[in-house]
């Protein structure tokens, strides 16, 4: 993959894969919807294909069918690598796509053994759990990682700052416990903005691009960046399984890109100052807002967590998460209810637990919105502003947001 001397993240998210087009003559970046591309070479083709099926490397020439390979969908690949500090990077159908690819690449040479942290996003470790792809889990917390680990594991997992809860881990310690195993870290949540994991000894970094790097709310996609030779792996197994992004999706997400150090930046700001009225509020027992920061704020109420659903009207109370717009969710009910009852508890998740993605609105507003919910899910309670504030209690619930995975 092309390199170039290092920028600032504000600057390559303007620029990268982008850098060719004042050559080309263009301004905007070109949308490249063609299936299939024409050549009178065959014998050519059939030289590049075997190239193709024996490394898994990007095509020289042309490209020759969209399920191997899409200039516009290539353009963002180049731009989430530079972003993420990585050789490479691949682009997907959907985070859970991209997930599978990571399993099935490993599970290729007989590394069918994952070790994970709970807690996960729902979906990753009813996929982990559920042995759909003929993994083997064992779930473990950080401490608990070298010893996890047997000679056929293939990876270890772990996401940080953790859905829902917002836990964090020390990425340097667990890469440093995994050995020759290779760390996958799910980065949906921080984005490059706020950490790049594989600066810390992650080699493989997962992203949901649906959420921050979109940003919008209107596309469906995935994202690996990692090295040179596992990115090779993960377009075998893209071309084999069809998990393509369309094209359409790639342009949006790299329109994305361009804007989502402001986005994280002013979206961040708006959630701190939640989080920390939130804190201040008696109708709240606990908050958890990670020490990087970023735009998601889950807390926990003491009242009724459905009527804080039912109760807001600007904020929009739907599954998802890192659109301009403010979302909110009960986990317990939506995105984790696929993990069984007893390892939601043991991952934090309870069922007093509201997920919050804090969009680009103004925070005054958005706190008037969630005060009235609130209001509506224990409508006997005083309110905000009576006394919360001297409760050395509750600060040190604020204060624990994170210490735990």
């Amino acid at each position: 993959m092309e390199t170039t001397q290092r920028r600032a993240p504000a600057t390559e998210a303007v620029h990268a894969g982008r850098d060719d087009l004042a050559a080309l003559g263009l301004h905007a970046v070109p949308l490249d919807l063609s299936t299939t591309y024409p050549s009178r070479d065959s014998r050519d083709e059939a030289r590049r294909i075997d190239a193709f099926a024996a490394t898994g490397a990007r095509l020289d020439g042309p490209p020759i069918y969209a399920r191997v390979d899409n200039p516009t969908t290539a353009r963002f690949e180049t731009a989430l690598a530079r972003l993420e500090g990585t050789q490479d990077a691949v682009a997907f159908a959907s985070g859970m796509a991209a997930l599978s690819a990571c399993l099935l690449a490993r599970s290729a040479l007989g590394l069918r053994h994952v070790v994970a942290v709970r807690p996960l996003y729902g979906s990753s470790d009813h996929l982990l759990s559920s042995g759909l792809l003929g993994t083997e889990v064992t779930w473990t917390d950080p401490a608990g990682i070298a010893d996890a680990i047997r000679p056929d594991t293939g990876l270890v997992v772990v996401e940080t700052p953790a859905n829902p809860t917002l836990a964090e881990i020390d990425l340097r310690a667990v890469a440093h416990d995994c050995g020759s195993v290779p760390l996958l870290a799910d980065n949906t949540f921080a984005t490059p903005v706020l950490q790049r994991p594989a600066e810390s000894g992650a080699r493989i970094v997962l992203h949901s691009a649906t959420k921050y790097l979109g940003g919008h709310g209107d596309v469906l996609g995935g994202a690996v960046a990692c090295d040179e030779e596992f990115a090779g792996a993960l377009r075998q197994v893209r071309f084999a399984t069809g998990a393509v992004l369309h094209p359409l999706a790639g342009y949006l997400l790299l329109r994305g890109l361009a804007t989502l150090p402001v986005r994280m930046r002013a979206a961040s700001a708006t959630a701190a100052e939640l989080a920390a009225r939130l804190a201040a509020d008696p109708r709240v027992s606990a908050v958890h807002y990670p020490r990087i920061g970023g735009a998601m704020v889950s807390f926990e109420v003491h009242g009724d967590p459905h009527a804080v659903i039912g109760g807001v009207r600007l904020i929009t109370p739907a599954v998802s998460l890192g659109s301009v717009d403010t979302l909110i969710q009960h986990p317990a009910s939506i995105s984790h209810r696929v993990v069984p009852a007893g390892a939601r508890a043991d991952g934090g998740v309870s069922e007093q637990l509201l997920r919050m993605s804090v969009g680009l609105e103004d925070p005054a507003d958005l706190w008037a919105d969630l005060d009235t919910a609130l209001a509506s899910a224990d409508p006997g309670d005083p309110g905000p502003g009576h006394g919360a504030e001297d409760n050395p209690a509750r600060r040190l619930k604020e204060t624990r947001t994170s210490d735990s995975a």
